[in-house]
């Protein structure tokens, strides 16, 4: 085997290594397999080149372990990879003055059981106390809960 694949194995052994320390959880397929791909490296650079390359290569793996883990830690190395942007969205806020018990709408959708439906001119998103109702039926709201609009059925 020649140095150059020894090196190559030894190095896919620790980004294996980084990767299951910083981004799998637990003992994985990764960490094995980097322990495995960086003792086969060593193991060859002693069976083929002899004592002194293979204490060059053990230490060398050792230096490298141990710089590839103080710099995939530190904490400036992911803040440039992480998302930095901030979700500032809402759900769906049921205004309380505009949509009341006993007002009356038309699904747009297929209530299964939630759904879009059109009520005081506005479209807003419903859920229906009564199982599935197809759209373009009238409805009724029966109760508005926090974030959640309660229709029903209207009947004739």
């Amino acid at each position: 085997m020649s140095l150059t694949i020894i090196i190559i194995l030894i190095a896919l052994g620790l980004v294996f290594l980084v990767a299951e320390v910083l981004v799998i959880p637990g003992t994985s397929v990764a960490g094995v397999l980097g322990f495995i791909a960086i003792a086969i490296g060593i193991w060859q650079a002693w069976a083929v080149y002899g004592t002194t390359t293979g204490v060059a290569v053990t230490f060398g793996t050792l230096v490298a372990t141990a710089t590839a883990l103080y710099f995939s830690l530190k904490s400036n190395t992911w803040k440039k990879l992480m998302l930095n942007d901030s979700i500032d969205s809402k759900v769906n806020l049921v205004d309380t003055e505009k949509v009341k018990p006993g007002d009356t709408g038309v699904t747009l959708s297929r209530l299964a059981p939630a759904g879009k439906a059109r009520i005081n001119g506005e479209m807003t998103e419903v859920h229906s106390i009564s199982g599935f109702i197809d759209q373009h039926r009238d409805v009724v709201v029966v109760k508005t809960d926090h974030q959640k609009i309660i229709v029903k059925l209207k009947t004739p």
